[in-house]
């Protein structure tokens, strides 16, 4: 770059200055490199070490804290708790049972320090001897580790804040951290942690969960023979994995028992018979247990991780405990009620979709298969879509599990306490461990007749009566681009008048559509946001009058707990309050407070007309077939070609709802009657009802309150008077008694008779009392009887 004149002019003297000053030192260092002095170059040799030393001391901030180590090295998992003290799930970081050194076979702890760290009990963090060996041999062409195990233990614990790569950074913080560890924890604690933190694959972690997943035993019951196997995996977990490669396992075995002969832990003439022995797998997976409420359990702690971070706790380690609004029983019969009626449908769905009707040649199944992995892998490797799909159609393995996802009977249940919002039970499908997509919040359904509430909910509030009457007739609505709407309810309209509430009753489409035109769609969606229906999205169409917009479970359980109580929209939540360990409250959390959806008159209206379905309509299974006698209110759905099934039910203390289908809704039932959800979804809730009942979780005498109709004047006059007569005594006094009736005197014949003054005949009446009572005290009480009581007369 050139400057300008005037910049070089500057600049110059400064350059000369500069170039004065450097040029001796410069010099002098130069000599003294020719000329080296014992002190040069003893200063030289330390200034590696000391650099690295700085730098070392640089990295312990960003290290583990010492707090950190503390809580790791410790497992207190996060305890959820039901509202009426039950443990309902544990919040692990991995899949593992912990378990004292105690209970490890000696085998294991033999072989683990042979083979990893035979000085384990002798150094304090570094092994320098170990780690010198292991870099002559790597500078040898050999390479070789000379981690001990507590080096290992802080990569395990810690591989986000030591790292992974091969560096010497992650070198200096890996040893750093295994100072701290060694600096806190005594060697049984750290041998007992490594133990119970190393991976083993298949989603199982810990010396425990290992012996269960390879030998079908427990950590105290491993053998010499399991437990070599088992440490050799520790080198390379899929290298040396006795499922994947049982040749290369074998020989890692086998090493193992060599550096236990070596370490003078196992004699040579065993280790010859020992080294002979098969590797016995008796392999299993291992699943984390679920729970109660699993699904339930996933949502939650997706919420409570952010809760910890923003309140600097550990979900896995700090002890919290999650105390939540579901009722253990609650949960329990809707886990029962779920998994029977799965049963019942599950066949009945193996029956509609046989392996025979499984054919590759039916347009559903080549749709499915086209949207396999198997077939976007045929296509990558350059076949056909002919060629694609007949490849795989001749594999029946992959036929077979295909029809086995696609035909699974899905479902879910949720219940509610329309006064708090509280949610009872979440049920999110059958089969955690088979499918753990969440059917209550996540999943979107078509919700069919069950959204047809709204429709009627927002005429009433219009001011339509639910006496007042449409006639059933065919229906053709204009929907645009030329295109005609006919709803129809499956056999032909009667052409006879029929009121709302039996339309309703009857779930009855045409009368339902008719009803969508005169209150307007765009008004049927702010009452059903207003409900509760929030989170999907509703399209201003007349088909929405027959639930055509996909919602979840949730919202529609929300929407009818909203109606259960009084027309308030309750918010549902889950957790009442966090505690830690010790039992201090750390956060409480109360009800939402409650939002005015429709006024009291029209929600009665409605629940009033709702009740008709059960008592009448298409949900009377609840009073036939499970006895059900209670004030209860509800609707079933059904969708298009009986894709999904619906039914929800409400009393004044719970409200709960079912949904039953596929997770493709192409798959049906192929049943118009067990397709209803009438005979579908229904089941599931009365079972539920009826189990809550029986128990007396809820109150069959408890009952809908009618709102109060008379006018706010009148209302207030009563409780104005009512309010009078209770302070009537206060300010004026108790009210004077009323006079005894007397006998008129008899006429005397010597005088005449006077008129006798009322007052005065009070004053005597009292003087004559006070003289009896004072008589009364002045005389002794009666000695009592000398005569015994008859036997018995004694309490």
């Amino acid at each position: 770059m050139i400057f300008p004149t005037a910049w070089a002019d500057a600049i110059r003297p400064a350059w000369q200055r500069l170039r004065a000053l450097a040029t001796p030192i410069l010099l002098s260092a130069y000599a003294r490199l020719r000329h080296p002095t014992r002190r040069g170059i003893a200063l030289t040799l330390a200034a590696g070490p000391l650099a690295l030393l700085l730098y070392a001391i640089v990295l312990i901030p960003f290290t583990p804290s010492i707090r950190d180590i503390r809580n790791a090295t410790s497992e207190h998992p996060a305890q959820i708790l039901s509202a009426d003290g039950k443990k309902l799930a544990e919040l692990r970081l991995a899949n593992r049972q912990w378990v004292r050194l105690a209970d490890i076979s000696p085998h294991v702890i033999d072989a683990l320090l042979a083979t990893e760290d035979h000085r384990f009990y002798e150094h304090h963090g570094l092994d320098f001897f170990r780690t010198g060996a292991a870099l002559v041999r790597t500078l040898g062409g050999d390479r070789q580790g000379g981690s001990t195990l507590t080096q290992q233990l802080a990569r395990n614990l810690y591989p986000d804040d030591i790292g992974r790569a091969a560096t010497l950074t992650r070198k200096l913080k890996e040893a750093i951290t295994a100072l701290k560890i060694e600096a806190v924890h005594d060697k049984d604690d750290i041998l007992e942690t490594y133990l119970n933190t190393v991976p083993f694959l298949y989603n199982a972690f810990g010396i425990e969960m290992a012996a269960r997943t390879y030998f079908d035993t427990s950590a105290k019951r491993l053998d010499l023979v399991q437990s070599a196997t088992l440490v050799g995996m520790l080198k390379g977990n899929s290298y040396y994995n006795p499922v994947l490669n049982p040749e290369r396992s074998l020989q890692r075995r086998n090493t193992v028992l060599a550096q236990m002969v070596r370490r003078e832990k196992l004699k040579p003439a065993r280790y010859e018979i020992l080294k002979k022995v098969p590797l016995n797998l008796d392999f299993e997976r291992q699943f984390e247990k679920s729970g109660a409420a699993p699904h339930m359990t996933q949502i939650l702690r997706k919420w409570l991780i952010a809760w910890a971070d923003r309140n600097d706790y550990n979900l896995y380690n700090d002890g919290l405990v999650i105390r939540t609004t579901l009722d253990s029983r609650l949960q329990a019969f809707a886990n029962q009620a779920v998994a029977r009626q799965g049963l019942t449908l599950q066949a009945i769905a193996d029956g509609a979709w046989p392996r025979s009707a499984w054919q590759a040649k039916h347009p559903t199944v080549q749709a499915f298969i086209r949207e396999t992995a198997e077939y976007r892998a045929a296509r990558a490797a350059g076949a056909t879509h002919e060629q694609a799909i007949r490849k795989l159609a001749a594999n029946p393995a992959f036929l077979l599990n295909l029809r086995q996802q696609k035909t699974l009977i899905e479902s879910g249940f949720l219940a509610l306490d329309p006064n708090t919002g509280a949610v009872r039970a979440w049920v999110g499908g059958r089969d955690f461990e088979k499918d753990a997509f969440d059917h209550v919040q996540q999943a979107r359904r078509q919700p069919g007749s069950t959204f047809k509430p709204f429709v009627y909910g927002e005429a009433f509030r219009q001011g339509i009566p639910p006496d007042s009457t449409l006639v059933d007739r065919a229906v053709e609505i204009p929907v645009g681009r030329h295109e005609i709407w006919r709803p129809s309810d499956g056999k032909p309209p009667s052409e006879q008048p029929m009121t709302l509430r039996d339309g309703l009753a009857q779930s009855k489409n045409t009368i339902t559509a008719q009803l969508m035109q005169q209150v307007g769609p765009a008004k049927v969606i702010r009452l059903a946001r207003a409900l509760g229906v929030r989170q999907s999205p509703l399209e201003a169409v007349p088909s929405l009058a027959l639930g055509t917009s996909p919602v979840s479970l949730k919202e529609m359980v929300a929407a009818y707990a909203a109606i259960a109580g009084g027309g308030r929209y309750r918010a549902p939540y889950l957790i009442t309050r966090i505690e830690d360990r010790n039992g201090r409250m750390l956060e409480e959390f109360a009800p939402a407070a409650p939002e005015r959806a429709l006024d009291e008159t029209t929600d009665y209206a409605l629940l009033d007309a709702l009740r008709g379905v059960i008592d009448r309509g298409t949900g009377i299974a609840i009073r036939n077939r499970f006895g059900i006698r209670a004030d209860v209110a509800g609707k079933t759905g059904t969708t298009q070609d009986n894709a999904d099934g619906w039914f929800i039910l409400m009393h004044p203390q719970l409200v709960a709802g079912a949904w039953v289908g596929f997770n493709d809704p192409r798959i049906t039932l192929r049943s118009d009657y067990w397709g209803q959800g009438a005979h579908s979804a229904l089941p599931i809730v009365g079972e539920v009802f009826s189990s809550a009942l029986r128990t007396r979780l809820i109150d069959e005498r408890q009952r809908f309150t009618a709102p109060d109709d008379r006018s706010l004047w009148q209302r207030l006059v009563i409780q104005v008077s009512q309010w009078a007569e209770k302070l009537a005594p206060t300010w004026f006094g108790p009210p004077p008694p009323p006079p005894r009736k007397t006998s008129p005197p008899k006429p005397s014949t010597s005088e005449p008779t006077e008129e006798a003054d009322p007052l005065q005949e009070v004053i005597d009446r009292i003087i004559a009392e006070d003289t009896q009572e004072a008589s009364a005290k002045s005389v002794p009480p009666a000695p009592p009887p000398t005569t015994p009581e008859p036997p018995g007369a004694q309490d």
